[in-house]
């Protein structure tokens, strides 16, 4: 009997590498006076505000350049931020309900984010917003406030976290009909991709003109990829970022999401960040690098002065072992995501951790000393990236503030034993609102709301008939 598939593993700087020779513009413009003059210079005519929704789906407005520099004030209803994938809302119930006041919410450009949008035939340019209140508070329950709210927490320790994010997704042939099955795309050669080429450059040269523009794209916008490379499945590939800030590397994510899209899109073909896009083809994931560096020092908090690792890199990992089953919603948010999650998939569908074990839901990679860092390879590269920073890093601040204990690290295989992760959507969400430690970091109204749409989109779900019902059931039973 043939191994199990892989699921696609992170570069070791095999691949495609380029740097780009655009400096990025990201966190340069700092004011409205700088805005004007970044606009004149590049003549753009249409601003779009942009913010990520709950599904880490671009939202917002589209106005002139003259307009938006006109001090004009950028609203959104609220229910924007309560919408269900399919567009539905959820009812009220279990702690959740609809605020009385259900009014707008105002739109605050982050200026350093303003960045071109290469692909619009007309001089596009793009700015990601925050969310605020009529009155100026900060909007609990959006994406990108709720990372900062958990970076915050981490400030007011004196620590700074450092991420970087790598993101695997499929280029799949266009498919109008959802119930055909997605296939391989047609590459340079004119034959469908097959499987097995993980690491192939020949693999990456399928769609050399494809993701040539994925660089262009990417480096207009000021975004930085540190490697490419093809991935196990058939068409798979996978993107690494290089290591920051993690709203910039969520702002990143978001935005690349975006342009591999539109460049697919360009060549007649799909690009997808399912978790199980295709049956028999390896799983998606978005694996998390994280360490974390001491403000008043400059060192990484997991390493002593002497090089060995600190109490607090074990406290990290004890708070990952903890709290990353019952976060598992953020992380897999999708009735999809449960389908990468399976010993068949050879997903890490434990909460074990070990030295370049890549079995384990948490590896600790090779590195110096100085470098030393976890990394978390559960999340799907379906998550919310903002959410699932979020998530992630509020486990591990878990884990320091209660200074946890993980297990001993795994030496051998890991992902041959018991499933210890929630096994549905229904179980992950029941886990997610009873952890009080994760609600008083992610905060009361992010945790209710998140959770009733989860519960929504769960039965709409149900709704639809699948295929292997029809197939195993229709004559049956």
């Amino acid at each position: 009997m043939p191994p199990a598939k892989k699921e696609a593993r992170p570069s070791s700087r095999a691949g495609r590498v380029r740097t780009p020779a655009f400096v990025k513009n990201r966190r340069g413009v700092k004011n409205w006076k700088e805005v004007s003059a970044w606009l004149d210079w590049r003549g753009i005519e249409d601003i779009e505000c942009i913010t990520p929704d709950q599904a880490g789906i671009a939202r917002g407005k589209m106005m002139p350049s003259k307009k938006f520099t006109s001090n004009t004030s950028l609203a959104l209803p609220s229910a924007v931020f309560m919408t269900t994938i399919s567009g539905g809302y959820p009812e009220d119930g279990n702690g959740f309900s609809y605020p009385e006041d259900d009014g707008d919410l105002k739109l605050m450009p982050d200026l350093g984010t303003l960045s071109e949008v290469p692909w619009e035939s007309d001089p596009t340019a793009q700015v990601i917003c925050d969310l605020v209140h009529q009155d100026g508070r900060s909007v609990e329950f959006t994406p990108r406030n709720v990372l900062k709210r958990v970076l915050a927490a981490y400030e007011a320790r004196g620590l700074r976290p450092v991420v970087a994010p790598e993101i695997e997704f499929y280029l799949v042939r266009k498919n109008p009909d959802p119930d055909y099955p997605l296939t391989p795309p047609v590459g340079r050669s004119g034959r469908p991709i097959g499987g097995g080429a993980g690491y192939s450059i020949a693999g990456v040269n399928e769609f050399d003109e494809l993701i040539d523009d994925i660089y262009h794209f990417s480096e207009a916008q000021g975004l930085e990829i540190d490697t490419l490379i093809h991935e196990e499945g058939a068409g798979q590939l996978e993107i690494n970022l290089r290591h920051g800030n993690a709203v910039e590397l969520a702002d990143q994510v978001f935005l690349f999401k975006r342009t591999i899209r539109e460049a697919a899109l360009k060549h007649e073909t799909y690009a997808t960040f399912m978790a199980k896009p295709m049956q028999g083809q390896p799983g998606s994931a978005m694996h998390i690098h994280q360490s974390v560096i001491d403000t008043k020092t400059g060192r990484n908090l997991f390493t002593n002065e002497d090089g060995s690792e600190s109490a607090a890199f074990f406290h990290f990992i004890g708070g990952m072992q903890k709290h990353v089953p019952n976060a598992l919603v953020m992380f897999a948010p999708y009735v999809n995501s449960y389908r990468r999650l399976t010993q068949a998939a050879s997903a890490p569908v434990n909460n074990k951790w070990g030295y370049d074990n890549r079995t384990t839901a948490f590896r600790v990679p090779r590195s110096e000393p100085a470098g030393r860092r976890v990394e978390n390879r559960i999340p799907s590269s379906d998550a919310n990236p903002y959410l699932a920073l979020a998530a992630s890093l509020a486990c591990g601040l878990v884990g320091l503030t209660r200074k946890l204990k993980p297990d001993a690290a795994i030496t051998s295989t890991a992902n041959e034993d018991e499933i210890d992760l929630p096994r549905g959507l229904l179980e992950a969400v029941d886990l997610f609102e009873n952890d009080k430690d994760l609600r008083a970091v992610l905060g009361e109204s992010f945790v209710s709301t998140y959770a009733a749409i989860k519960r929504a989109e769960f039965e709409t779900f149900m709704e639809v008939i699948s295929p292997w019902e029809r197939e195993f059931l229709l004559l049956n039973v």
